[in-house]
């Protein structure tokens, strides 16, 4: 079966599972086996204490990106924690000195993150509305406007004065078809996690009803590999478990501690279809070969549990050259 030439793979940084200068060295590795894309996200604390990390992701990305050729996108919620002023100015920055080799993906937030600076977490609607807003306000900068903006966020007289010479390109973030549908009308593509093919096909005609027909699908994979079955069952428990429930109670957990009592009710055979649990490289490609047939175009694997170097260097030599032939 030819795979299409634009099929992109990319290797997951999790933040919240290693330390910086461990995640450098990692992106290392992976663009020596293979890998020419990476994402990460943006996070303030883990999803359980167990993780026990969480770098900030803007000074290591500055870093990542002068160390490796690879194209680096982040998930990041420019609300909240953070204006869209500033989001806009750390975007603008990367992309003039690393000319389209970068994206974001701007999503409604995680009262997980958002929640230390005491503001009132608003519902879900509302959380959608301030985005939109905020991606306005990013790209009127990046365009080189004077931006004063009053509404769910608000910004006095902000310019960018350093920018690159192009938009830099806004996915939008899914969980959800209602989600995908609504960023289909405004989102440069969507980004969305791995699930079996007939719930990926529905976020994908959600997304293409709502506008976003031939624009570009990126997939969080969600996998564990390991030498045996068993071991990569136990290490996607140990790691993920915190991680499998829907994004409506992802989005309103307030701490670590929170998502740890979640997690404990979730047993190791639970952990499927969540994570995609194999010791078979090959069955590995055969689900991502599914994702391809359905419309997929950036693939970024995540392995949840901890042995990275193991799985960086098997899918480097078993499985990047088969969804990438020509």
């Amino acid at each position: 079966m030819a795979v299409k030439e634009e099929i992109k793979v990319g290797f997951h940084h999790s933040h919240e599972q290693f330390k910086p200068s461990h995640l450098l060295e990692l992106a290392q590795k992976a663009e020596q086996a293979g890998f020419t894309h990476a994402l990460t996200s943006d996070h303030y604390m883990p999803w359980s204490e167990a993780q026990g990390e969480s770098g900030f992701v803007w000074s290591w990305l500055g870093a990542a990106m002068h160390a490796t050729n690879l194209n680096f996108g982040v998930v990041n919620a420019p609300v909240q924690r953070y204006s869209p002023a500033i989001i806009a100015q750390a975007v603008a920055t990367l992309c003039e000195m690393f000319p389209h080799r970068f994206f974001i993906a701007a999503g409604s937030g995680q009262f997980l993150n958002e929640h230390i600076n005491g503001e009132k977490w608003p519902p879900k609607p509302i959380r959608n509305e301030r985005l939109k807003e905020c991606v306005d306000i990013m790209r009127a900068l990046w365009r080189g406007e004077s931006v004063t903006h009053y509404g769910h966020v608000t910004v006095q007289e902000a310019k960018l004065y350093t920018r690159p010479d192009y938009i830099p390109p806004v996915i939008g973030p899914a969980l959800t078809t209602a989600t995908a549908e609504w960023v289909g009308s405004w989102a440069d593509g969507m980004i969305t996690t791995s699930r079996p093919p007939e719930d990926m096909k529905k976020m994908l005609e959600a997304f293409h009803r709502g506008g976003g027909e031939n624009k570009p699908i990126y997939l969080k994979v969600q996998l564990s590999y390991d030498t045996t079955k068993e071991k990569a069952l136990q290490g996607a428990h140990e790691q993920w478990k915190n991680n499998i429930f829907q994004s409506a109670l992802l989005s309103d957990i307030r701490t670590p501690e929170g998502f740890d009592v979640a997690g404990s009710m979730v047993t190791p055979d639970q952990m499927e279809p969540h994570v995609r649990v194999s010791d078979s490289p090959d069955q590995h490609i055969e689900w991502l070969m599914q994702d391809i047939e359905l419309g997929v175009t950036h693939l970024y694997l995540h392995n949840v549990n901890l042995q990275q170097e193991q799985f960086v260097e098997v899918f480097g030599d078993k499985v990047i050259p088969v969804l990438t032939r020509k």
